[in-house]
């Protein structure tokens, strides 16, 4: 019995019967085909209990249902209250699609083939289409994860020129950009650049080291490293205006102040070096005036403080989660084709569908991170949830309101 490595087929040889050539009794040589997992590089498969797959089937369908009611409840959100129907929401639809066809398109087929321990039961042409898919809609949440952040930083650091040219037209170009850009790392496999690995149980994406680098370096490094960097900018943005802003107000003079100021010195009585003529009182009229025109620059800078600070908070917790879930299986899939060839996958199954499954986690907590920071996001979903439809736009208008007394 032998396996050939590029297929990783495996075929069985045995002699039966055969023939008498010259006085010899030949042996006849028969092969058969057997699916197998590619055991020439070590890929272990694993057993599952029936116990095991079951909490396992439960747990992983639970996920992808959580990841489809949420991202379902953000588009639903965005394009039913007008509150939210701003430029900048059009990322958020854009981020909640790429995460509902990740668990629409993409999850299903993964937990089938995590119950039946690793193995590919849809055939070599679905394969293709499969990890096109796969890679695309989940390059497309991360790139427009980044997109987002980049889209926070002008917001924050340029807020009177930045909203002007933010408008619907420049927020279809850059989601267009995203999704053309995650298709692209699609294609090479097509053009004959690099070849999915799809035979005999196995599917898994071109182990080509040239492809692996492109594709994890745009798919992940690139976004990664701009989201990082646009934290930091914000993150110093938020410090230095928390340091300019110390939000006291000055107390205003009072009325009963003395004409004159005469110096005392101690112990030596009067002395008539020190006078001087103080300032005339101003008006009453004035005097509320400036005290009013200065609690209006404070409480102005103070919301711009409250902003950057908002905007660092969610960010970094963003780029925390995002980092968490997606680094360490960006760092298996980069150092997997150095250790075990371009033909397999030598890694065991079990931690690299662990990894798989920790990035997919990402679109399950996507709209929960934003609904955590976004009042309006967040009573929205609450309203949708309970079936409250009627008047959502008049509730969240008073609630505006309201705030905006209390402040």
């Amino acid at each position: 019995m032998f396996t050939t490595p590029s297929t990783g087929l495996v075929f069985d040889y045995r002699e039966d019967g055969g023939e008498v050539r010259n006085g010899t009794k030949e042996p006849l040589t028969t092969f058969t085909e057997k699916p197998s997992r590619n055991d020439s590089c070590g890929e272990q498969m694993f057993d599952l209990s029936l116990v095991e797959t079951v909490v396992i089937g439960i747990t992983l369908s639970i996920i992808t249902a959580v990841t489809v009611m949420g991202n379902t409840l953000v588009v639903i959100a965005v394009c039913v209250v007008k509150k939210l129907r701003q430029p900048s929401n059009y990322l958020l639809v854009s981020l909640a699609v790429a995460d509902l066809s990740v668990a629409l398109v993409v999850m299903p087929f993964v937990i089938v083939t995590d119950l039946t321990g690793g193995i590919w039961l849809f055939g070599e042409v679905f394969c293709n289409i499969f990890i096109s898919m796969d890679v695309m809609c989940c390059t497309a949440s991360i790139m427009t994860l980044c997109v987002i952040s980049v889209d926070r930083y002008l917001g924050i650091t340029r807020p009177l020129t930045y909203p002007a040219r933010q408008n619907g037209q420049l927020m279809a170009k850059m989601i267009v950009g995203v999704w053309l850009a995650s298709a692209s790392i699609t294609l090479p496999p097509f053009c004959g650049w690099a070849q999915n690995i799809n035979a005999a149980g196995v599917c898994l994406i071109s182990q080509d080291v040239g492809y692996t680098l492109y594709s994890t370096a745009v798919a992940f490094y690139i976004p990664m490293a701009v989201m990082l960097i646009m934290y930091y900018k914000i993150f110093r943005a938020a410090r230095k205006s928390g340091a300019k802003h110390r939000f006291t107000a000055l107390p205003p003079r009072p009325w009963h102040e003395p004409p004159l100021d005469c110096g005392v010195a101690s112990g030596e009585g009067f002395s008539l070096q020190g006078l001087r003529l103080a300032p005339a009182p101003r008006p009453p009229g004035e005097e509320w005036s400036a005290i009013a025109r200065l609690l209006h620059h404070e409480r102005r800078s103070a919301s711009i403080f409250r902003r950057e600070q908002k905007a660092a908070t969610t960010l970094g917790v963003i780029v925390g989660v995002f980092s968490v879930c997606w680094l360490p299986f960006f760092v298996f899939t980069t150092v997997r084709p150095f250790v075990c060839g371009v033909l397999c996958s030598c890694g065991p199954t079990w931690l690299e569908r662990t990894l798989l499954w920790l990035g997919y986690a990402n679109s399950l907590m996507n709209p929960f991170i934003y609904a955590f920071f976004n009042r309006d996001l967040r009573s929205t979903y609450r309203d949708l949830l309970r079936c409250r439809y009627r008047n959502i736009n008049r509730r969240l208008s008073a609630m505006g309101v309201h705030e905006a007394l209390k402040v």
